[in-house]
C-alpha cells in the first residue's frame, strides 16, 4: 500500500536523533543527514572518527566542570591565570564565550545549570556546593556572577550572593548591557566585553 493510501514513510532514525540536539530542528536534522549521506566520504566518515575521539578523550574538570581532554582542565591548570578571581557561570558554553573575550584573567566554576522551581531544580542539583567549598578554602579575592538575564539566571545569582556573604569576598556580576532573556553563549565578543569591563558590585 502507498503512502498515499494513508501509510506514511518511515524516515531513518538519523534526523530523529539529531533533531533532539539543541539549535536543530526536524527540518534542519532532515538537510544535515542528507548532506552527510550525500558527501559520505568527505563529510560523513570524518564526522564519525570525530565524535569516537569525543567520546574518548573528553572530560569534565573536577575543579570547575569545563569540558576538556584533561583534568584539571587547560584553564585550571594555567599559572597565568589569576587565581584569586573566579567566575561564576551557568554551564560550560558560557564559560567558552566568556573565554573568547579573552578579558577575564581568572579561573571558572560552572554550576551545571540554573536554579528552576517550577522545573525541580533545587541548589543541591547544581555545584553551588563546591562553589561554596572553593571560596572556603580561601586565596579569592573577587567571585564575579556571570548568569543569563533571566529571571531564573538573577535568581541563581542573588542566592549564590546571600550563601557567599559571609566570606570576605567582592562578589561582583555583568553590567546589565546585556540583554534581558538573553543567554550568553548567543551574543557577539563586543556585547560580552562590554558587560565584563561594566561588572559591579552586587546589591
Amino acid at each position: 500500500m502507498s503512502p498515499a493510501a494513508g501509510i506514511p514513510l518511515r524516515q531513518p532514525c538519523g534526523p530523529q536523533a539529531l533533531a533532539r540536539l539543541p539549535g536543530l530542528g526536524p527540518r534542519s536534522a532532515r538537510r544535515a543527514v542528507l548532506h552527510l549521506l550525500k558527501k559520505r566520504e568527505a563529510a560523513l566518515a570524518p564526522l564519525q572518527r570525530a565524535l569516537a575521539a569525543v567520546s574518548e578523550k573528553l572530560a569534565t574538570c573536577s575543579t570547575c566542570g569545563n569540558v576538556d581532554t584533561a583534568d584539571p582542565c587547560q584553564i585550571c591548570a594555567d599559572p597565568r591565570r589569576d587565581a584569586r578571581m573566579l567566575c561564576v557561570v551557568e554551564e560550560v558554553a558560557d564559560l567558552w564565550a566568556l573565554d573568547r573575550t579573552r578579558l577575564f584573567p581568572g579561573r571558572f566554576h560552572v554550576l551545571g545549570g540554573r536554579l528552576a522551581a517550577l522545573e525541580g531544580i533545587r541548589p543541591e542539583d547544581l555545584t553551588i556546593d563546591q562553589l561554596v567549598g572553593r571560596i572556603e578554602r580561601g586565596g579569592i579575592d573577587e567571585v564575579v556572577l556571570a548568569m543569563n538575564a533571566t529571571l531564573e539566571g538573577q535568581t541563581t545569582a542573588h542566592y549564590i550572593a546571600e550563601r557567599i556573604e559571609r566570606f570576605p569576598v567582592r562578589v561582583t556580576q555583568l553590567a546589565h548591557g546585556l540583554p534581558v532573556g538573553g543567554e550568553l553563549d548567543y551574543l557577539d565578543e563586543g556585547t560580552l566585553a562590554q558587560a565584563l569591563r561594566a561588572r559591579r558590585p552586587v546589591a
